[in-house]
Parts: structure tokens; C-alpha cells; sequence
């Protein structure tokens, strides 16, 4: 079997678009996302991985979408429906509610957050490369939404800048069961492991580990 090694110095957790909108009962798209987020126990999982990451001495990078502003697109040539979509709901509205990061899910002190991202790939237009290399990161682990677009477009990135390419596809959601589908088909083309929260977290390394053995086949479906 082929394995990767995630050693802590070298590894990060990208959390994708950790907003009250998202992830919060009451968010503009928290009741869309719900249906997808719990047929995988998106939330019970969330809130086992990430706490364990940090133990286990890895980075945590927050990689939020463009907060909404009243200006957005304003003159712009060529806007997408999803962006129009986005915008006429103040969907991560700056000075609102839903455009807060998460309190359970985002950022915590010594945690990075890169720019925010106008569309869905977290590194277009943003400083999220050059903070991974900066703090010399070689193999990026991610969660977060959505499961076929934010989530895809960056880890698809990623392998194209070179990085090691981890996906938790149970601590991930779409707005329809369609795009989970998407998605973990997708994920066969460009990820080098795709696991579930249970078969990431036996490998994370303990706090005084230096580095750990992990699966990085393609787990089944």
C-alpha cells in the first residue's frame, strides 16, 4: 500500500469558508447544506478533527470566501450566477451576523487566515500559497465548504502548485447530494488521499510525535 508521511512541521488544515452562514442554525445557507452535512455527520466530525490537528502540533489555515459588499461586481465584465446568487442574499455580509467566522469552527490564536478568495479557489488572487510556503508547508489536509466547488477548486490547486493533497470527505457538505457525488468522483483526479474523519485520526501524529505513517490511497466510497 502507498503512504504518506504527515509530519506536523510540513502539514496544514485548511478549513474552507468556516462562516456563521455556513455553519451556524440560522445562517443563509445553513438549512441548504444540512441535508448533505448530516447524512455524513459533517458537524460531529468537524468537532473531532479539528481539536485533535491542533494537539497533534499541525497548522490550522483559515481560507475564507469574499465577505459581500454593497459595491461587489460593480462594472464588472463577467460575473457568475453563483456570484449574483451570493450577493443578492448578503450571503458573508461584511457587518453581519453570517459574516462572521464561526465561533467553534474558525479561527483560534497562531492560526493563519489567508486573504479572502472572490470565487472558489482558495488560492486565486489570494496570499494562501505564499503562507503555506512560509511556514513551510508541504501536504495541506482539508474540510469545510462546499464539497465540489471552494473545497475542489482549492485542493485542485493545490496539486497543481505541488502540495500533497489530503480531502476528509465526511467533514465536508454541498448545497445537494449531487454535489457530494461530484465531488468524490472529482476527487479521484487530483487528490492524493481522500479519508474519512475516522481513518484520518488514528494517524495523526501524538504531540511528541515527529512524524506518522497514513493511509494515501484513495479510501472506498
Amino acid at each position: 500500500m502507498s503512504t504518506a508521511v504527515y509530519e506536523p512541521k510540513h502539514t496544514a488544515l485548511l478549513i474552507v469558508d468556516p462562516y456563521n452562514d455556513f455553519m451556524s442554525e440560522g445562517g443563509s445557507m445553513y438549512a441548504i447544506t444540512k441535508p448533505t452535512a448530516d447524512s455524513v455527520g459533517f458537524y460531529q466530525n468537524m468537532r473531532k478533527l479539528i481539536p485533535a490537528a491542533r494537539s497533534a502540533g499541525i497548522q490550522v489555515f483559515i481560507v475564507p470566501h469574499h465577505r459581500t459588499r454593497k459595491t461587489d461586481f460593480d462594472n464588472w465584465l463577467h460575473v457568475n450566477p453563483i456570484q449574483v446568487q451570493t450577493k443578492g442574499r448578503n450571503a458573508f455580509g461584511v457587518d453581519t451576523w453570517g459574516g462572521e467566522l464561526h465561533p467553534e469552527f474558525g479561527p483560534r490564536p497562531g492560526d493563519v487566515i489567508a486573504l479572502e478568495h472572490w470565487a472558489q479557489n482558495g488560492f486565486a488572487n489570494t496570499d494562501l500559497d505564499a503562507q503555506l510556503k512560509q511556514h513551510n508547508i508541504q501536504k495541506i489536509v482539508l474540510v469545510g465548504f462546499i464539497a465540489n466547488s471552494c473545497v475542489e477548486s482549492t485542493a485542485r490547486f493545490g496539486m497543481e502548485l505541488g502540495y500533497h493533497v489530503t480531502l476528509i470527505k465526511d467533514a465536508t457538505a454541498a448545497f445537494d447530494f449531487e454535489g457530494m457525488t461530484a465531488a468524490n468522483v472529482n476527487a479521484k483526479l487530483y487528490a492524493h488521499a481522500t479519508l474519512t474523519t475516522d481513518e484520518f485520526m488514528p494517524v495523526l501524529p501524538a504531540a511528541t510525535d515527529s512524524e506518522v505513517l497514513a493511509p494515501a490511497l484513495t479510501s472506498k466510497n
